[in-house]
Formats: structure tokens, C-alpha cells, sequence
């Protein structure tokens, strides 16, 4: 049984686009794009859509974002503003803070692409990064033409990951998903407390040094100074972080206990002095050379830092 494109309702607001609908989309072919601003996978397939939405533009393809918050700071409108502008998005976005797009599609995923033919009928559907070869020639076929792949090469947190080194998974740090916390006596839920970083921390395990509040989705800093601590084995690092009390909070970044030199991500400079500004993901660390396990350090100069997720590539 053929499944069309349920109505586009709900939306908290459009961005670049007036609120669309069946009939504002009907006889094109449609790609709708569900995203959350701070999703590294979602970040490296972006540039593969925005590719798409400007080479067949002209041919008939509409592209739909829906952006679906992952962390309650993600319904900000504002912040996914912000996002649209950094990544260059100028296709149609729906702010979708009540589910309410996700629901009529039965999403479960960051990212996920429905591919929808002139009749309105899904034609097709993927979930996650990858596939990006088989999804395009989908595009070509519902727009009736035939051409070579468009070239897209992702930089910075949108480079395609190494995925042969990365052994350390995505970590949450609120109580809800949080694991591999290692310092001494445990996490203290919706609690002030001042916690320290063991003397070794092993693969993938995680440590808070200063005075933190611990709660269900992440982690707030109470006194300036203190810091989060990660032994991980990946060529990149990121952390989702976002200012709780609105003001910029500067941080400084280690690798092994040194500056990190070349190995600094986008976010930070070789000195590894970076500023928390927007609530998003920041790329910490971009090893340069050979890949292996590194410790990571982040040491904020003011309170109300909030961080949520530790993502790797």
C-alpha cells in the first residue's frame, strides 16, 4: 500500500520557507530531511543534502528540513536559526518542537530522508549517515534524469569520520543515558557537589573535576574552573555544549596534558582557547598524524556551562 506525504502541521515556525503543505508541494519531488542542530551524523550528511537541493533545484526537487529537538535547549528557535546560517541552509525549514512532524512520518532517527515521488508517495527512506551514492541516483530516477554524482567533500565537524580508528562510542553525560563515569563515589543526581578525576582514567571512561550539578540530560558547571576529562580513541572529539546563563564562557582544552598544537579542532586554536557562545556541538580535537587514545581535558573559565554529549569521528 502506497504511503504519501502526511500534512507538514505542527510546526513551531518555518525558517527560509512560508509553513508547506500537500498542495504547496504537489507534482515536485520531495526529500524531507529530519535533523536536530547538535547530531554529528546529522552533520556529516549535510552537506551531501545541501548539495542535492542546489544541483536539482531546477529540475524539480524541493527539500524539506524538519529540525526535531534532541535537548530541551534545541527548541530555542534562535539556536536553529543559528544553525541554518552556519551550514549554509537556504531549503525550507520546519521547527518541529512538538514532535509533531515526527509523529505523522513514525520517525525514530537523527538523521532520516523520505524520498517522495510527484504523486506524493514515499518512495523510499533512509536512517543514519552513508549511502549517499544510492540516494542520490533515488533522486535522479523520481526527477527523471540521469548525471554523474554531485562532488561534495564535508569539512571541518562535517568531514566524514575515520571510521576505522573510532573505538569510542557517542556518551552521554546527564544522569538519563550518562555511562563510564569514573570519579570517586559517583554522580550526585540534581545535586551541587565538587568531584574529582582519578588518578587513570580507562578507554571511554569519562570524569568531572570541580563543583557540578548532575542532571538528567547533562551536566552543570556551579564555580568557574572546573572541567570535564575523557580517555578516548578517535581522530576527532566533540562535545554539545550550551550556555546555560547566556553569557560567552571561554574554555581551554588539553590533549594528554600539553596544548594540542595541530591536533585542535575547528572550535578551539592551537593553544586550545576556545568560547562557549551558542548552544551546538564544538569540535575540540582533530588528531594530526596517526590516530591513538588520547585524554582530552576541558577546563571552563566561568559557571553555567551546560554540556550534554561527548560525539567522536
Amino acid at each position: 500500500m502506497a504511503v504519501h506525504l502526511p500534512p507538514l502541521n505542527g510546526a513551531a515556525e518555518w525558517l527560509n520557507s512560508e509553513p508547506l503543505g500537500p498542495a504547496d508541494l504537489g507534482g515536485r519531488v520531495v526529500l524531507v530531511n529530519f535533523w536536530t542542530l547538535t547530531c554529528i551524523n546529522w552533520l556529516r550528511q549535510e552537506p551531501y543534502v545541501r548539495a542535492w537541493s542546489q544541483a536539482y533545484r531546477d529540475d524539480g526537487l524541493v527539500v524539506v528540513g524538519v529540525h526535531t529537538p534532541e535537548f530541551a535547549f534545541e527548541h530555542d528557535v534562535d539556536w536553529v536559526r543559528r544553525a541554518v546560517a552556519a551550514r549554509s541552509i537556504d531549503y525550507p525549514v520546519a521547527a518541529d518542537n512538538d514532535y509533531a512532524i515526527w509523529s505523522a512520518f513514525d520517525n525514530h532517527y537523527w538523521p532520516a530522508l523520505y524520498f517522495v515521488d510527484t504523486d506524493g508517495v514515499i518512495r523510499d527512506e533512509h536512517f543514519g549517515e552513508g549511502r549517499y551514492e544510492q540516494s542520490e541516483r533515488v533522486l535522479q530516477q523520481l526527477l527523471g534524469i540521469e548525471r554523474d554524482p554531485v562532488p561534495v567533500k564535508g569539512v571541518g565537524p562535517e568531514a566524514e569520520a575515520d571510521w576505522n580508528n573510532l573505538r569510542t562510542p557517542e556518551t552521554y553525560l546527564g544522569f538519563g543515558r550518562g555511562e563510564h563515569f569514573a570519579s570517586p563515589d559517583g554522580p550526585a543526581l540534581d545535586e551541587r557537589r565538587a568531584y574529582q578525576v582519578p588518578e587513570s582514567l580507562g578507554l571511554n571512561q569519562w570524569a568531572l573535576a570541580g563543583e557540578w550539578t548532575i542532571g538528567s540530560e547533562n551536566v552543570v558547571l556551579d564555580r568557574a574552573g572546573g572541567g570535564i576529562a575523557f580517555r578516548f580513541h578517535a581522530r576527532d572529539a566533540h562535545l554539545v555544549l550550551a550556555p546555560g546563563t547566556g553569557q560567552s564562557i571561554p574554555f581551554q582544552v588539553l590533549l594528554d596534558g600539553d596544548a594540542p598544537g595541530p591536533s585542535h579542532g575547528v572550535d578551539i586554536d592551537g593553544n586550545g582557547n576556545g568560547v562557549l557562545q551558542d548552544g551546538r556541538l564544538y569540535q575540540l580535537v582533530r588528531q594530526d598524524g596517526p590516530v591513538r587514545e588520547r585524554t582530552l581535558e576541558i577546563t571552563f573559565g566561568e559557571p553555567g556551562a551546560e554540556a550534554y554529549a561527548f560525539t567522536f569521528g
